[in-house]
């Protein structure tokens, strides 16, 4: 492969620098270009999360699955060497397909012939509301950009097949929903020294972000906060196909925690309309998959996004998630949750996702070792 060689993007007038669209306009290490797509069920026995990403400057491109059903997380993951056909998103077992931007997506991952219970899909993922944005992600630690990502979030109907354990899920429409995110940007990847960053550990974190489908309309809900409360990241949105989003002021989260943990069980988020009219939305959590745990998000010890396994790299393995002191990462990590919603006598279905670690003093937590009574 010749790096003076331009590729087949270049064909298209697509470019936003005089570089071939193979290379990044930054040259940090942690660029990043990735999606995730949630595929749940409305009783909570099934969550399937699913991403790839590509990392430029690093030459990576990496894949993952997982299933969570009952106490069993079936995980999947895939790296390689990137290349520079960029339009095909499909490392090892696992492959993404636009069939419409924007629209429709073909989600698969093949069987492993060597063991006929390990996790395989084919699922087609269909948005019934517009994307959209997500507000400029911007964080800096010890003086230096760490994070700066552009996102946008859209949620749909899902159909098609999923099997595990022995286990065959027939996804439906109005059983299943789904979600997904894109975002690209720069991301932290693992194996950089800290330096002064490390002087800079923050003393709390708290983190949700919440894609809501209803029948009619879609909400979307993001609040980051430091450990005294202060908002770093925040929106909350009303989606509906052809109608002006609408802005629902500043949300507020009342959680209520499994005793003991900091593990939601239910909730209620307070929005607001335009008029200043209060809006109350229910939450109830179906099913939990820690992003710890197969997924590859911090602070994973087994792999994490955008690290090199060389070249034609394939995992499979089943995670026990019956003992949470078989995991104690995970309580540091983030967990997307399954949930259903009601909001004025309509029920809806997405994820709830959280996490909280460290000192947060609107939730009463004082430490890391902080949990709920």
């Amino acid at each position: 492969m010749d790096d003076d060689r331009p590729v087949a993007l270049d064909e298209y007038p697509v470019h936003q620098a005089p570089l071939s669209m193979k290379h990044h306009v930054s040259g940090d290490r942690n660029a990043y270009d990735r999606c995730i797509f949630h595929v749940f069920d409305h009783a909570g026995r099934a969550v399937l999360i699913a991403g790839l990403g590509v990392y430029p400057n690093t030459g990576v491109i990496d894949a993952y699955a997982t299933l969570r059903t009952g106490d069993r997380l079936h995980a999947v993951r895939a790296s390689d060497a990137l290349g520079d056909d960029r339009m095909r998103l499909e490392v090892g077992p696992l492959r993404i397909t636009v069939d419409e931007p924007l629209k429709r997506f073909t989600l698969s991952c093949a069987a492993d012939p060597a063991d006929p219970d390990g996790l395989s899909f084919d699922l087609a993922w269909t948005g019934d509301f517009p994307a959209v944005w997500e507000p400029h992600h911007l964080q800096r630690t010890g003086g230096r950009l760490t994070l700066e990502g552009r996102r946008f979030v859209q949620a749909g109907r899902c159909a098609g097949t999923v099997r595990a354990g022995g286990e065959r899920f027939e996804v439906t429409a109005g059983e299943w929903t789904g979600t997904r995110d894109r975002s690209w940007g720069v991301r932290p990847i693992p194996g950089e020294e800290p330096g002064r960053a490390a002087e800079s550990r923050p003393e709390g974190f708290h983190w949700l972000w919440i894609p809501m489908r209803f029948e009619d309309r879609f909400l979307m809900v993001v609040a980051q906060e430091d450990a005294d409360g202060h908002r770093t990241l925040n929106q909350a949105l009303l989606v509906r196909d052809g109608h002006r989003d609408v802005q629902l002021g500043w949300p507020r989260t009342e959680i209520a925690y499994r005793p003991g943990t900091r593990h939601p069980e239910s909730a209620v988020i307070h929005l607001a309309e335009p008029t200043g009219k209060p809006l109350e939305i229910g939450v109830q959590v179906l099913a939990s998959s820690p992003l710890a745990i197969g997924a590859g998000y911090p602070p994973a010890g087994d792999w994490q996004h955008g690290t090199w396994q060389g070249r034609g790299w394939t995992d499979r393995r089943v995670y026990d998630l019956s003992d949470p002191a078989a995991h104690p990462l995970a309580a540091h990590g983030v967990t997307d949750h399954s949930a259903r919603f009601t909001l004025d006598g309509r029920t809806g279905h997405g994820i709830f996702e959280h996490g909280s670690f460290g000192r947060h003093d609107p939730s009463g937590f004082t430490g890391f070792g902080s949990t709920a009574p």
